[in-house]
């Protein structure tokens, strides 16, 4: 069946068929890191091609059932099921294949940072991260702290972890937790205010894919590593050694910490994870200043100074600024349950790479 509708079909089947062949090398899986990438990105293409292959078998079969009308009027609405049938795969197979983020299959690195607020607004920081928390444990992801910095009330001067996924999946956690990256706001009466009035503070996210080791190239003399003592819980034997790493990469300027583990080396390990991630970060954003509009959409979720939801505590209020989504559920979405919201910034992207695709 001709694909031509399709035009980029015919090397989504290459690349599936190139990948095929580096699985079945025995080489390719002594490096644990390029195996794990060409297994995942194998299984989202299986995806594709499996939609491919289902638009061929309906085409062809609407094909035969065709003839068979001309010469029998009787085989007319078994052909006109199966052009239904074709439609429906149409649209599902332009969907798979429609222009993506690369990084849609990749775990994610997801910073919160308090703002203006000051401690109601690390409560706040707090709150998000335990909605993200219970929405991706739901999910049966697992959620890796890597840095945070709490405040005496509790909560989160910033928090830095990671989401992964133990299994290719449909959605992946990049792919859908890099729509909350921005400025969330919250409108609700303080613990700490004695007089009963609303206050409106924030908090900001930011979401980065997580890179391995070999994506990205960081000389060791650009990066100058500081060690010091944790300041934070976590027991005798983090709090009295100088197990606290901090890096900062000379070149950018960008500078990152990580106190949480008991060891140099594992808090060293952790840095690099997030200055692989926050390079990466960079690099897009200032190759999205000289690119389209449409490509700074795609990128735009990692610009903190975009406001994009707020929470309205007194009205149990949802409301995400960029798709006009607005709910009274805002009790349940805290608790994690998040897919409604997260569906229509899904659809709302679809619908946006869809029309660049056309």
């Amino acid at each position: 069946m001709d694909l031509e509708r399709f035009p980029t079909a015919a090397a989504t089947l290459q690349e599936y068929e190139d990948l095929e062949g580096q699985l079945a090398d025995p080489d390719l899986h002594t490096d644990v890191a390029r195996s794990r990438k060409v297994g995942r990105r194998f299984a989202e293409l299986g995806r594709v091609v499996k939609a491919i292959r289902e638009y061929e078998a309906l085409a062809d079969d609407l094909a035969a059932a065709g003839e068979l009308a001309d010469e029998d009027p009787g085989f007319a609405a078994e052909a006109k099921e199966l052009g239904d049938q074709l439609t429906t795969a149409g649209e599902r197979l332009a969907e798979l294949l429609a222009p993506r983020d690369p990084h849609d299959s990749s775990d994610a690195l997801v910073e919160i940072k308090s703002g203006e607020g000051g401690e109601e607004s690390a409560l706040f920081a707090r709150d998000l991260f335990e909605m993200y928390q219970r929405h991706v444990e739901g999910r049966g992801w697992k959620v890796e702290v890597l840095d945070d910095q709490t405040t005496d009330l509790g909560g989160f001067k910033s928090i830095t972890f990671a989401v992964k996924a133990p299994a290719a999946g449909d959605v992946m956690p990049y792919g859908l937790l890099k729509f909350e990256g921005g400025v969330h706001r919250v409108q609700r009466v303080p613990v700490t205010e004695s007089q009963g009035r609303i206050h409106t503070s924030a908090a900001g996210v930011l979401v980065m894919p997580e890179v391995e080791d070999e994506d990205v190239a960081i000389n060791d003399d650009d990066l100058r590593i500081d060690v010091y003592r944790s300041s934070g819980p976590g027991g005798q034997g983090v709090n009295t050694t100088d197990s606290a790493v901090r890096i900062t990469h000379l070149p950018s300027g960008i500078v990152v910490s990580c106190q949480n583990e008991r060891s140099q080396l594992q808090n060293k390990e952790s840095a690099m994870r997030m200055l692989r991630a926050r390079l990466t970060a960079a690099a897009e954003e200032q190759a999205a200043a000289a690119a389209s509009d449409a490509r700074k959409s795609q990128v735009r979720t990692v610009d903190r100074s975009e406001r994009i939801r707020t929470y309205n505590f007194p009205e149990n209020r949802i409301a995400d600024h960029r798709i006009g989504f607005k709910a009274h559920n805002l009790d349940q979405v805290l608790s994690g349950e998040l897919g409604p919201l997260l569906d229509a910034l899904q659809a709302a992207d679809l619908a946006e790479r869809l029309g660049r695709a056309e």
